[in-house]
């Protein structure tokens, strides 16, 4: 039977080989600099996972373009200005054996108009948002885009990236046929509202380096998704096979799909049971202990994302290398001791407003 504690080899011999299942999951935190560059806040809440044994260590959501920036403080790769600062990072986290990602990204109609200082863009005009529909031509930058943020991450050192096409972020939001209304190639059928995203595969395929690694995440349901529709897209990406990891962000590994035709058996099963060719299947969604992440391992996935684990905890992989019993800790816990996780003021302001539950004082 598979264990955390095994390597794990990527298609096409892409990337070097994770140390062991443990991801860190790309986690919003707010604590950059208004202008991308990284913060030493958010540099030493990720090495700090290196160093405390995760295999594969992920940025945050990085937007790609300016106009994509999704909430304040939000790290970014659009800008050649970004390099120094994620080149520092890169060489602390292989210093630790671990795979450095960077998730790329860009909000689209989730990015707030006093963010970003201008009207925010959509496939298509929304109203509910107040996002423009972007034209023909700048679909094409958006491509462009994505596609040099995977040249300037490769430059930087990274090992690959992962495209963030989940949460109602913008290659969501193209996915999804209740904000996609576009009548050109990129609306319309799953096949069209989806184009963009094989696009882009195409583009960092064809610009980055043979061994690049090149991940997606997807959300399984809501933000517009229909299941049927996720299991579609996830099953094209594994059967091409120019994607070397899937990572399915489910909420709670162990739940039940929300649409009621779909239910009586896990949501996650809905993406273990695909063919997946060379592709690794990894999942998120409130592991939070050893023996959970046991259980998500033996349901079928090949790798774990941990986020508030990690938060609490951020020597979670070397503590169950050494003691796979061990008892994490629980919420909530002091504020001292989130910043002694490497937890800065700037993070705990944005958990407080969203998690409360996580302070004991």
């Amino acid at each position: 039977m598979t264990s955390l504690t095994d390597p794990l080899t990527f298609s096409f011999s892409h990337g070097p080989t994770m140390k062991n299942r443990f991801m860190l999951a790309p986690l919003t935190n707010q604590q950059s600099h208004e202008d991308g560059r990284i913060s030493d806040e958010e540099y030493r809440w990720l090495t700090m996972r290196a160093e405390g044994g995760f295999g594969l260590t992920m940025t945050c959501a990085s937007h790609v373009q300016a106009i994509g920036k999704g909430f304040p403080g939000q790290l970014g790769i659009w800008s050649d200005e970004h390099i120094p600062g994620l080149t520092r990072l890169v060489e602390t986290i292989h210093s630790n054996e671990s795979i450095a990602i960077s998730q790329l990204h860009h909000a689209g109609m989730r990015s707030p108009k006093e963010v970003i200082g201008e009207t925010p863009v959509c496939p298509s005009d929304n109203e509910k948002t107040g996002a423009r529909g972007l034209s023909h031509s700048e679909v094409k930058q958006l491509i462009d885009d994505f596609i040099a943020a995977a040249v300037r991450a490769e430059k930087i050192g990274f090992d690959g990236v992962e495209l963030h096409g989940a949460h109602s972020y913008i290659l969501c939001q193209f996915f999804s046929a209740d904000v996609n209304h576009r009548d050109d190639e990129y609306g319309g059928s799953l096949e069209n509202r989806s184009r963009i995203l094989y696009e882009i595969i195409d583009g960092v395929r064809s610009r980055c380096r043979k061994d690049f690694m090149l991940g997606v995440r997807l959300s399984a349901e809501r933000y517009g998704m229909k299941l049927s529709d996720s299991v579609k897209i996830a099953q094209r990406l594994m059967s091409e096979d120019n994607i070397d990891f899937l990572d399915m962000s489910l909420w709670d590994v162990f739940k039940e799909p929300e649409e009621e035709e779909y239910q009586g058996r896990t949501l996650m099963s809905y993406f273990t049971e695909l063919d997946r060719h060379n592709t690794r299947l990894g999942v998120a969604g409130k592991i939070r202990t050893p023996q959970e992440a046991e259980a998500t391992l033996a349901a079928g996935a090949d790798w774990i994302m941990l986020g508030r684990a990690a938060m609490l905890q951020h020597d979670f992989p070397n503590r169950y290398t050494a003691n796979p019993s061990f008892k994490p800790v629980e919420m909530p816990v002091t504020r001292q001791y989130l910043r002694d996780e490497g937890i800065s003021n700037k993070f705990q302001e944005y958990i407080g407003g969203r998690w409360s539950e996580f302070f004991a004082d």
